[in-house]
């Protein structure tokens, strides 16, 4: 029997071989995963409108905060990604062109350093879910979380303004204070739209405790869409008519955004809503009664690549198993089942530009 120190390399590049596989293409897996975190679109039963009224369904556009004064209010929903979007933004992933990537190309990240600040917040999108967390990167109830044993609510995020960078500029954010948003899916068994339901507010520094500036909702949802749209949205002259297009580019992906006002899904008022006495101010109140519904298209994607590095990744765990097979076991094969590089493994399908 081989001596243990001879079979030591081979240990080391079965266990190493997953690490290859990942700097081939770290995409590999975060593609994958993202796909099995969101309702397939064939699932879904999306309306004419991209989104079905919570009100409608028991729901509400009022967030549910856990601890207020007075207690029972929340923050207002007040824009909508529609369910009609591409299904690739309707992916909670930064690649290949999901919603983290849609967010980044209009200036807005995930938390600093990944560490999670502020209330957990929860909505009821009246699709049968009742109350549940606003979504993040954290994994979902699906095959790969129930095999993992990771419960979909063990994370929670808040996504903010990223200062320019969107590695650490979140992290100014959370100090400095800034415009910022959670969200939810809708998704339920009784409303399935697949739309992505935001809170957006713009909030003072962590020195005022991230309260929100004045007029901070209405605001924070119309320099979210001047960001989309690369322009000054006037607050207080919108109305139920109100339309606009944007384009916007990140990773190689470049979306359009197309923005409509809609009304009725939220009430002009500040009954209930957090921080009611110091947002809504000057007569104007805390929630305008407007809502942003966001349809977004992707129109430009990156040269096609990836699947070249899904098929050398493919090579590399093909190959190792036969490598480990014919050195780690005692009785040699004969004759080989198949040399380390065997010429044929090597060809790529004729799509796949490198």
């Amino acid at each position: 029997m081989r001596s243990s120190t001879l079979l030591l390399p081979h240990v080391i590049l079965a266990l190493t071989t997953p690490s290859l596989c990942i700097s081939l293409d770290r995409r590999n897996w975060e593609w994958k995963r993202a796909l099995s975190l969101w309702t397939r679109a064939d699932e879904r039963n999306v309306p004419s409108e991209g989104y079905y009224d919570p009100s409608q369904s028991g729901g509400s556009m009022l967030t549910k905060i856990p601890v207020t004064f007075p207690m029972g209010q929340g923050e207002p929903i007040n824009a909508i990604i529609t369910g009609s979007s591409d299904s690739r933004v309707l992916v909670d992933a930064e690649v290949n062109g999901g919603l983290r990537n849609y967010f980044v190309s209009f200036g807005f990240s995930g938390e600093c350093l990944g560490q999670h600040s502020g209330s957990d917040q929860e909505a009821n999108l009246g699709d049968g879910n009742g109350f549940s967390k606003y979504f993040s990167a954290s994994l979902r109830r699906d095959s790969v979380s129930q095999s993992l044993g990771i419960s979909p609510e063990n994370e929670t995020g808040v996504i903010r303004w990223a200062y320019g960078d969107p590695e650490l500029g979140t992290c100014k954010e959370t100090i400095q204070g800034g415009n910022h948003f959670r969200y939810w899916v809708q998704d339920g068994p009784s409303a399935n739209s697949g739309a992505i339901f935001l809170a957006v507010s713009y909030e003072k520094p962590i020195a005022e405790q991230h309260d929100i500036i004045p007029n901070g909702y209405n605001l924070g949802r119309d320099w979210l869409v001047g960001n989309i749209t690369q322009s000054a949205i006037p607050t207080l002259n919108l109305t139920n008519s109100t339309t606009y297009t944007g384009t916007t580019s990140s990773g190689g992906y470049t979306y359009e955004t197309s923005i409509r006002y809609v009304p009725g899904l939220l009430a002009n008022s500040s009954d209930g809503i957090n921080h009611n006495i110091t947002v809504g101010v000057d007569g104007i109140n805390a929630a305008d009664g407007l809502v942003a519904v966001l349809d977004v298209r992707i129109t430009q994607t990156p040269p096609t690549s990836s699947c070249c590095s899904h098929v050398a990744c493919d090579i590399v765990i093909v190959a190792t198993i036969f490598y480990l097979l014919r050195v780690i076991t005692v009785v040699p094969l004969a004759p080989p089942i198949m040399s380390l590089w065997t010429p044929s493994l090597l060809k790529l399908p004729r799509t796949c530009v490198l």
